[in-house]
């Protein structure tokens, strides 16, 4: 069952220098539930403007975006966001106060409310930093409390925007660790935006490549056949990294030739 589908989406952004603008140019994809699914490509393919269509951030200029059969019209508690940015916190509440704010905001009862903090707190591992403040963390932890405040309005999607790319490498693996671990306990259907072939692989049940911009579209659909838990230095995971690099260099190349 496809849980996520865009059929023929195109996405034009008018204004500024540029004028007008076509990011994506007909994008067809589908994504199953349960399945963690990365969308990869080179840098300005339109990878995040994927999410935000997702998301209901923005709306497509043409073409139709669903989820279960249902037309995306604006963001909704079904879908939680985790960006890159540690901004998307807010520094004056506590990692409990960040975590429970969308269901303080929602109504919802606070005994409900404090079981989906105390939960979530210990999916991520960070039951014992409740009360610390986002400027008393370390860039992987507001990682997690960002993925646990998302989590903790129960949504069925999780869209991640390059989450990990601020992170320096020795903590990005951890969280790439940790947010595999945290998908097959929660089971959510997860589309996790990258640039990073690597990390990919790593995470992915199947991985969408993206075509050069403008008008960008999907290229080719991977499935990720490799067992978990992975291992980076297998012949079968390099020889993946490799397919991978070669298509999306042949895509940056030809950007680079337009």
């Amino acid at each position: 069952m496809n849980s996520i589908e865009l059929r023929g989406v195109t996405k034009v952004f008018t204004g500024g220098v540029a004028g007008e603008y076509a990011a994506l140019g007909g994008v067809d994809l589908a994504i199953r539930e349960g399945e963690f699914f990365c969308l990869l490509g080179p840098t300005g393919c339109g990878k995040s403007t994927v999410l935000h269509l997702v998301a209901g951030f923005e709306k497509a200029t043409q073409g139709e975006i669903s989820i279960k059969g249902r037309p995306v019209a604006g963001p909704g508690a079904d879908r939680g966001v985790v960006f890159q940015s540690e901004i998307a916190l807010f520094p004056w509440l506590t990692v409990e106060e960040n975590v429970g704010f969308g269901g303080r905001m929602r109504g919802l009862a606070p005994d409900l409310r404090r079981e989906r903090i105390e939960r979530n707190l210990d999916l991520v591992g960070l039951a014992k930093h409740r009360t610390k403040f986002p400027r008393e963390l370390s860039g992987g932890m507001k990682q997690r409390v960002q993925i646990a405040r998302a989590l903790a309005n129960d949504p069925d999607f999780l869209l991640m925007d390059e989450p990990f790319g601020a992170l320096d490498a020795q903590t990005r693996r951890r969280m790439q660790e940790e947010v595999v671990r945290i998908w097959s306990e929660a089971r959510k259907t997860v589309l996790f935006i990258t640039h990073d072939i690597g990390e990919a692989i790593w995470c992915a049940d199947r991985i969408g490549v993206m075509t050069r911009g403008p008008a960008a579209k999907v290229k080719e659909i991977v499935d990720v056949k490799l067992p978990r838990p992975r291992h980076t230095m297998t012949a079968d995971f390099v020889e993946l990294y490799n397919v991978l690099s070669a298509s999306i260099q042949a895509e940056a190349e030809a950007m680079l030739n337009v």
